[in-house]
């Protein structure tokens, strides 16, 4: 299973640089998209962690306050190569505190701490907040108007390469590996590993079939059936005509055109865009087969994304960029389209 092939949208620049020379020059800052209101039985952290993988401080957490793991929870993994700001919640029933300055663990920082009436829970996210640099650049030509391009039009909404497991030494992505053993009948006894597995495969599947997309230059045209996505939103509806209304919603960004997550039960789409859809899984029978197998259901997911109040400034050969992207896409998706960029620590893009 390769993940190399996928079109671009956008014809490549062929400049290259260092990403993540440190991990300052990734940050992430996680919009979480309401506040904890100050009493509860939860206790949310605000924690700022460098070179730490989410899980891995999860643990650490709940070693230091005595709790069993599960209850400690996140809304949303953050990459370990980068500095990143994230809430935790401890559940803690009654009025029993900690002393956060005692904990004591390299790279991370509790910023502060405060109470709450419910759970965080995983995908309850809003977004994160990105703030890249990226250094020693071989060229800066058509730069500036690649990312004016990407301000207006977008980018393929593709699942990044850490979703893969992609790294320096294994390109081809570990996760994806796993999945390729899954699917030939080798039982995964460890049920983080088998998760990634999972995930990685149905990602891998969206990946097609949005590539599928650009092949046939439908990528920002709606096809007759396709489903829309409400902005902000997991709900959707089938565009059964399309009309002015749709071409004006989908330009303003009300609606969002998407594409199978792939599970069991009956595609969403309909005529012209439902035989697409067909035609694209029938060419990875085996892999539509694993992921009903295994129960999961059909679900959607845009396939355009759009970086919000993307800036960017320049010093010299160097280029710092900040924008806001949804829960659950990738800025990677975003740097594919200005440099050949892998998600790896201290890669060349």
């Amino acid at each position: 299973m390769k993940i190399d092939h996928w079109l671009y949208q956008y014809p490549k620049l062929n400049i290259s640089g260092q990403f993540k020379s440190s991990a300052e020059d990734f940050q992430v800052t996680e919009i979480l998209g309401y506040e904890p209101i100050g009493e509860g039985e939860h206790i949310y952290l605000w924690v700022r962690k460098t070179g730490l993988n989410t899980a891995y401080l999860a643990e650490q957490i709940a070693k230091f306050t005595r709790l069993p793991l599960r209850a400690v929870t996140y809304a949303g993994r953050k990459d370990k190569h980068a500095q990143t700001e994230q809430w935790f919640s401890v559940h803690l029933p009654g009025k029993g505190e900690f002393d956060w300055t005692q904990f004591n663990e390299p790279g991370a920082q509790i910023l502060k701490s405060i109470r709450h009436n419910k759970k965080l829970r995983t995908g309850v996210l809003k977004g994160n907040r990105f703030n890249i640099t990226l250094r020693q650049l071989n060229s800066t030509s058509g730069i500036d108007e690649r990312l004016q391009q990407i301000k207006l039009s977008g980018v393929p909404n593709y699942y990044g390469s850490q979703r893969f497991g992609s790294t320096k030494h294994d390109p081809r992505g570990g996760n994806l590996v796993l999945a390729e053993k899954m699917m030939s009948g080798e039982s995964i006894r460890n049920r983080n590993k088998r998760s990634m597995a999972i995930s990685a495969l149905r990602s891998w599947l969206f990946n097609e079939m949005l590539n599928s997309r650009l092949q046939n230059d439908c990528l920002n045209k709606p096809l007759l059936g396709d489903v829309m996505q409400l902005s902000g939103s997991n709900s959707y509806f089938c565009a059964e005509l399309i009309d002015n209304n749709i071409i004006q919603r989908i330009a303003q960004r009300d609606i969002y055109l998407s594409a199978p997550l792939w599970g069991k039960g009956l595609l969403a789409s309909q005529s012209e865009a439902l035989q697409f859809e067909q035609d694209s899984a029938q060419q990875h029978i085996t892999v539509t087969q694993t992921l009903e197998d295994l129960g999961l259901n059909q679900e959607r997911r845009a396939i355009n994304l759009f970086p919000n109040d993307l800036e960017w400034t320049w010093a010299d050969d160097t280029l710092n960029l900040i924008f806001t992207l949804p829960a659950g896409t990738f800025a990677t998706s975003v740097l594919r389209e200005l440099l050949d960029v892998q998600d790896n620590n201290l890669a060349k893009v």
